[in-house]
């Protein structure tokens, strides 16, 4: 990790003199045949559902042919990472089993990590579907549980030596949202994301290959949600990369109903022009990686947001 401090002084004459000063921290991560380095320009991660249930595009890939054809087309759209999921963790879902799981992932991985550049991560919480992904050509874990719901994944992640996403959760997403409260949410979840780090480097995870996930939706309140974002620097303290993940949240559809009842779908154009909003905040707050829907639009956004972060 490199960290650099960036002070910025507008003079005009006879006129006062501003500085802003603000820091960015970059992370180099290697394995494999893939090497990033984190916090210069925002890692966009493309979400790709094998569900016929989750929350904004369930269904839509939930064969091979259109599976594979989305991913390609998100590497297209410039996704720098793919990330793969068949289990939908929505709000009040319900669980799979670790074969269906499997039966659901490995097709699309085995057949578009042999097409695509960039590294595609496994979404799961299970270490069966993890190991069986990885050996199909996943070279990533993004596990929502922080290696708490299966105890082997803390083993599969170093065995493979490859990088592991920790997410703070409430419980499951079952009952993650049935009453989540926090005294402080900002140090409550950075104190939980701290101890997932200590957790994973028992496991033999080197902090090199750890990013970390506040978890925006999952087990928060609309004002939770919002508080994460607004100080995700916060969490820059715990020295490695910051994953956040507001694509098309409920948070920002109950922002946008602003009590009249509407209904607010998750694919309508506003939604998405939200989203974008929020991830310039979350950019311009530190987080190096976004976990979105629509790359092609978060690519634009991100462009802007990082010659902003970037000028000297």
């Amino acid at each position: 990790m490199s960290k650099k401090e960036c002070v910025v002084k507008v003079s005009t004459a006879g006129k006062k003199s501003y500085e802003d000063t603000t820091s960015i921290q970059t992370f180099k991560f290697s394995w494999g045949g893939h090497s990033f380095e984190f916090g210069r320009q925002t890692c966009i991660m493309g979400i790709l559902n094998i569900t016929p249930d989750s929350f904004s595009d369930g269904g839509k890939y939930f064969n091979l042919k259109s599976a594979v054809a989305r991913g390609r087309r998100l590497v297209e759209e410039g996704a720098d990472i793919i990330d793969i999921g068949g289990e939908s963790t929505r709000p009040f879902s319900e669980p799979v089993s670790a074969e269906e799981e499997i039966r659901r992932v490995v097709p699309v991985i085995e057949n578009l990590a042999k097409h695509i550049p960039v590294p595609v991560s496994i979404d799961t919480t299970k270490a069966m579907v993890a190991e069986r992904a990885i050996e199909a050509g996943a070279s990533m874990i993004n596990d929502i549980s922080a290696l708490r719901l299966d105890d082997r994944m803390g083993n599969v992640a170093a065995k493979y030596e490859v990088p592991v996403i920790l997410m703070h959760m409430l419980e499951t997403p079952k009952t993650m949202q049935v009453s989540p409260v926090y005294d402080d949410p900002v140090k409550e979840i950075k104190e939980f994301l701290e101890n997932a780090i200590n957790r994973a480097e028992s496991k033999g995870i080197p902090k090199s290959k750890i990013i970390i996930d506040p978890g925006v939706g999952f087990g928060k309140t609309v004002e939770h949600n919002l508080i994460l974002i607004k100080h995700l620097r916060e969490f820059l303290s715990l020295n490695v990369p910051v994953l956040l993940g507001p694509s098309r949240k409920k948070f920002i559809r109950t922002i946008l109903e602003d009590g009249t009842g509407r209904e607010v779908k998750p694919d309508l154009p506003e939604v998405e022009t939200c989203t974008h909003a929020a991830i310039a905040c979350a950019v311009l707050n530190g987080a190096h990686i976004v976990r979105v829907h629509d790359v092609a639009g978060t690519r634009a956004t991100v462009k802007i947001v990082d010659a902003v972060k970037n000028v000297a």
